[in-house]
């Protein structure tokens, strides 16, 4: 078989054995019910959960469950304001990207593939005023910042940056210019009183989703891990991580203060480490979030270790921990001008500000800033600083959200933790299917 019967008996296979999407807006009141099956494979899941997060989807409530072969996911969702999804074009949207080579939605800050611009990546000891120095490194050497997101967590940083060339709009092909900017931004990034090295690197964008490899980045620079004297849990997520007996599970289950994207958060990390959720349900109240998963190593075997099982935990935390900064949040409007990110994130550092996490877009022409930010010692940001920062940015609209107050704790575990429970406790695997309908009503009853 020559190279061309294997690419065409592949497509056949992608085509017998594509995604089958059904959308339903009739079952709830509240909510449009979206039901993905899949062919049950690694990566699957976070596949599907990626398509309807980059879509600004709301996530309510979830159930997944697999056979043998297919992998059934049941989604209730809404938009940003709480309302069915009522657009054809979205439903249209999911299936072509499902059914695609791979899941791309053409969305700012999600997989980005232009080869117009240079993707920078970058890892190390966040501080005040980092965002400042790396953005005024940039805007020195001519570099007009497309697109980029910065995350902070557990003193560490990590920053995906789209660039042009200034003067012609398009990527950098000079090898020694992209030697110097990385070399500079190095130095930026390095810390004497830090043993661990920063990372640059510098290259063709390529297929790259933002938010996924965000997350890889921050496991690599091992932001998990604590030092044993931060005893208190009582403010991070709750997560636990137990055998269950007879079935040759491990179970996940999370309880934290629910928020956008973070679904996706805890599954990109589950597939990262190597691990297949087999079967989940998530359950949100608009404040709080409630998930578990059943899972196995890809190897087919559950955990083996305690260590490994408390790996399992800190990973979970940090994964729901990284987008969830605490601080200000911060939106600007402006029209885009080069420099302009330079020029925001040094008043910000001038006025005591500490950029904990950041997004950043351009298009036609226009800017959008998100920001949270604290002060330089971490605590609430006093509103009279707010008020020079917009007196300073002139005609530029700045929109302030959340509140100065202390961010409540992440509940605890609930009585219906292990929603599976009972499930998993029938004498016969068969058994699970003749349960499975009364169960998915009793999960994701609207």
């Amino acid at each position: 078989m020559d190279d061309h019967d294997v690419d065409a008996y592949a497509k056949l296979l992608r085509r017998v054995n594509s995604p089958r999407v059904v959308v339903d807006n009739d079952a709830c009141e509240h909510a449009t019910v979206i039901q993905v099956d899949t062919v049950k494979r690694q990566g699957a899941l976070l596949e599907v959960v990626q398509v309807l997060t980059d879509l600004n989807l709301a996530i309510t409530k979830a159930y997944m469950s697999s056979d043998g072969v297919w992998f059934m996911n049941v989604f209730y969702v809404t938009d940003d304001h709480g309302n069915k999804i009522r657009d054809e074009g979205i439903f249209n949207c999911i299936e072509k990207a499902l059914e695609s080579d791979a899941c791309m939605v053409n969305s700012t800050g999600k997989i980005l593939l232009s080869k117009d611009h240079n993707l920078i990546e970058l890892t190390g000891t966040d501080r005040p005023g980092l965002l400042s120095e790396v953005c005024a490194v940039l805007t020195d050497l001519r570099c007009n910042v497309v697109n980029a997101e910065i995350w902070a967590h557990n003193a560490r940083a990590a920053a995906v940056i789209h660039i042009t060339d200034q003067s012609t709009g398009a990527a950098i092909e000079d090898p020694r210019k992209l030697s110097l900017i990385k070399k500079l931004l190095y130095n930026v990034l390095k810390d004497h009183g830090d043993f661990r090295t920063p990372i640059v690197s510098i290259s063709a964008p390529g297929e790259i989703h933002t938010g996924r490899r965000l997350h890889q980045m921050m496991f690599a620079a091992r932001d998990f891990e604590r030092p044993d004297s931060e005893t208190d849990g009582s403010l991070r997520p709750d997560v636990t991580v137990l055998d269950c007996p007879g079935r040759d599970y491990t179970v996940v289950t999370a309880t934290s203060i629910d928020r956008p994207k973070l679904l996706f958060d805890t599954v990109c990390t589950l597939t990262d480490m190597q691990y297949l959720v087999f079967h989940g349900a998530v359950v949100t109240d608009g404040k709080k979030s409630y998930q578990e998963y059943y899972i196995r190593h890809v190897d087919g075997f559950p955990t083996s270790s305690e260590a490994e099982r408390q790996r399992v935990i800190e990973c979970i935390q940090a994964a729901i921990e990284r987008r969830a900064s605490e601080g200000l949040q911060l939106e600007l409007f402006t029209d885009e001008h080069f420099g302009l990110l330079s020029y925001i994130t040094r008043i910000l550092r001038e006025n005591g500000l500490w950029a904990k996490s950041a997004e950043i877009s351009t298009r036609n022409g226009k800017a959008k800033h998100n920001y949270i930010v604290t002060d330089v010692s971490g605590n609430p940001v006093d509103p009279k600083t707010i008020f020079l920062i917009h007196q300073q940015m002139g005609q530029t609209v700045l929109q302030v959200k959340g509140s100065l107050s202390v961010p409540p704790k992440f509940p605890r575990e609930t009585p219906r933790s292990f929603l599976f429970r009972g499930l998993f406790r029938c004498p016969k695997f068969p058994e699970f299917w003749t349960q499975l309908n009364p169960i998915h009503d009793m999960l994701i009853v609207c």
